[in-house]
């Protein structure tokens, strides 16, 4: 089981049907990107996605944010979601870099409860860049 983590707090996570990149062209509007997949293979397909899973195999490799990061600048509007250990630390990022949500194991869950994630999604109070570019 894992859990859905958004601004609003815990949920759990609804099972989906997803395909990988291998198989986008019979998908049902559902992708599962690895960590190792080029984002670039899924713009003619984006349009049809209505979410995509970003696979982190580890909190310590952050390859999925910049994934997500040329999702969205290639033009991808669908639910962008992180999947896997990633840790509350990195919410605020997992966030800005375009991530509408995170998926997480129920074991993660249990070792970061849910007030360790809320207290990070307050993620556009705190981002500096933005607080620059003003």
């Amino acid at each position: 089981m894992t859990v859905l983590v958004t601004d609003a707090g815990f949920a759990p996570a609804a099972p989906v049907d997803a395909v990988s990149l291998a198989d986008i062209a019979t998908h049902r509007g559902v992708l599962d990107l690895a960590h190792t997949d080029d984002p670039v293979a899924v713009e003619p397909f984006l349009a049809a996605l209505m979410l995509i899973r970003v696979g982190f195999p580890a909190f310590n490799d952050g390859r999925g944010f910049t994934i997500a990061r040329r999702l969205r600048l290639a033009g991808y509007t669908g639910e962008l979601r992180a999947l896997g250990p990633v840790i509350a630390d990195q919410y605020a990022m997992a966030r800005r870099l375009g991530f509408d949500a995170v998926e997480i194991p129920d074991v993660l869950a249990a070792r970061q409860p849910e007030a360790q994630w809320r207290a990070r999604s307050d993620w556009r109070e705190h981002d500096y860049q933005a607080r620059l570019r003003t």
